[in-house]
């Protein structure tokens, strides 16, 4: 199954986090903290004006991106878990 999002949604796959802390402590999975940054596998169309101009996405597939910690809804596409948000949940781009 594809899934493509509609209009300024993006669908996100969030990086994995660290393992070790700076120290060399390994952090156990019960203690991790959800990573707010991921790549984005595919993006819409963009949002329209109220003239229906389209107004096209600052993003695109690939792109390496910072959201916020509550950003986005958890979708299950093939058995793998993405998160599908708005561009504007998007707090910018990494490099």
């Amino acid at each position: 199954m594809a899934l493509t999002p509609l209009h300024d949604r993006v669908l996100v796959r969030r990086t994995e986090g660290d393992e070790k802390t700076a120290g060399g402590l390994i952090i156990p999975d019960s203690a991790k903290e959800k990573p707010a940054e991921g790549e984005i596998v595919s993006c819409g169309e963009g949002a329209r004006k109220d003239s229906g101009e389209l107004i096209p996405m600052a993003v695109k597939a690939g792109d390496k991106v910072l959201f916020g910690k509550w950003s986005g809804t958890e979708v299950s596409v093939d058995g793998e878990d993405l998160l599908m948000m708005k561009e504007s949940d998007i707090l910018g781009l990494l490099s």
